[in-house]
């Protein structure tokens, strides 16, 4: 019987008003002294009134901007000068992703405050690396998790509503990633069924209240709606690998967001809107088009990508295509956990895709 390395949660995970003060107290209980804080310019701003009614001695040190592999070396060095004891994690999945490899790599335990409702990287035992020209390498998975995760609503509201937007294409992917991963098991350990009944409850979360959280968060208005699409963009969907394993973390959609890293034209787009575009593919290459027309009604109404002109990119389609498939199907990619995928046929996805959306908006639907 195969096992199942489960990693479901930090060691606390909290969502309320008060929930920084909360984790400063924690720190405090358990006799650490002095931690890096490292952040970006937005993330701080908004962090900061809540850090400022706390007594932490922290260094704040801002990120590069890209969760590499250098970066880590920089910050480990900081680290080191300083004679901090812990780290901590403010702002968003970069930010979150380069503080838990440069903590893991010392030996330090490591705090998050996340400020984007924008993916799991909260939850999740693992950093994603890019160049430090934005285009992704590779992934690394650590048995060290987060010691606590402390989520502040009033923070979470002020973040732009793109990001969350985002957040909700990235965590849909979740049950459509997991989902075929398992189909072939003839029996699913206990750990498994846990990781897929979570992708299933983000699925249901988010397209019977995303829309109206989505509503929400452009109002500023913390709805039970907002809180509950937060916390399965952050924690549930967190769960989905934590609890799965290599059956729930990613297959193909992430692997065709991997891909579209190396066109220059898509760096400035979100995580979660180049995953929830990758659903799109992913579901075109098994030739699945019924749940791709159920999903397109959803799109339009968050504004989650279905094309390439959704992302702004018209010209040398087809060339285009063919360079992110490439990328897309390397060899260690996760795609390949779907079954062997070549790039001939993720390009002809793609371009079928793009057709199919067109052919729709022709028809009016």
């Amino acid at each position: 019987m195969e096992t199942i390395k489960v990693q479901g949660t930090p060691n606390i995970y909290r969502h309320h008003d008060g929930a920084i003060k909360e984790m400063a107290q924690v720190i405090c209980r358990y006799g650490l002294k002095k931690g890096l804080l490292v952040t970006g310019e937005a993330s701080y701003r908004v962090a900061e009134p809540h850090l400022r009614a706390t007594d932490l001695n922290v260094v704040v040190e801002q990120y590069s901007g890209e969760c590499s592999r250098e970066e880590v070396t920089r910050l480990e060095a900081i680290a080191e000068e300083g004679g901090v004891d812990y780290l901590i994690a403010v702002g968003g999945g970069k930010v979150i992703d380069v503080t838990k490899a440069t903590a893991t790599l010392m030996r330090l335990p490591y705090f998050i405050i996340p400020t984007l409702a924008s993916n799991c990287a909260a939850l999740t035992p693992l950093s994603v690396f890019y160049t430090e020209e934005g285009v992704f390498t590779d992934h690394v998975i650590f048995d060290q998790a987060a010691f606590m995760v402390a989520v502040e609503p009033k923070i979470m509201i002020e973040t732009p509503s793109e990001y969350l937007r985002a957040g909700i294409g990235d965590t849909l992917a979740k049950w459509y990633e997991a989902r075929p991963l398992v189909l072939e098991m003839v029996h699913q350990p206990l750990a498994v069924k846990v990781s897929q009944h979570a992708a299933k409850l983000c699925q249901d979360v988010l397209i019977t209240s995303g829309k109206q959280a989505l509503d929400d968060a452009k109002q500023k208005v913390v709805s039970n709606e907002f809180i509950d699409v937060v916390d399965a963009i952050i924690m549930a969907s967190g769960m989905v690998g934590g609890f799965g394993e290599h059956y729930g973390r990613i297959s193909g959609a992430h692997s065709i967001h991997n891909g579209l890293t190396v066109l220059e034209e898509t760096h400035h787009l979100l995580h979660g809107d180049k995953v929830s575009y990758g659903i799109l593919v992913q579901l075109a290459l098994f030739n699945e088009w019924d749940e791709i027309d159920q999903l397109l009604p959803y799109y339009d109404e968050l504004g989650l990508p279905k094309t390439f002109a959704d992302f702004g990119i018209t010209k040398d389609l087809d060339e285009k295509w063919e360079h992110v498939a490439r990328h897309a199907v390397r060899e260690n990619e996760s795609i390949h956990l779907l079954g062997e995928v070549t790039k001939e046929a993720l390009h002809l996805a793609m371009c079928e895709l793009e057709q199919h959306v067109i052919i729709r908006a022709q028809r009016g639907e």
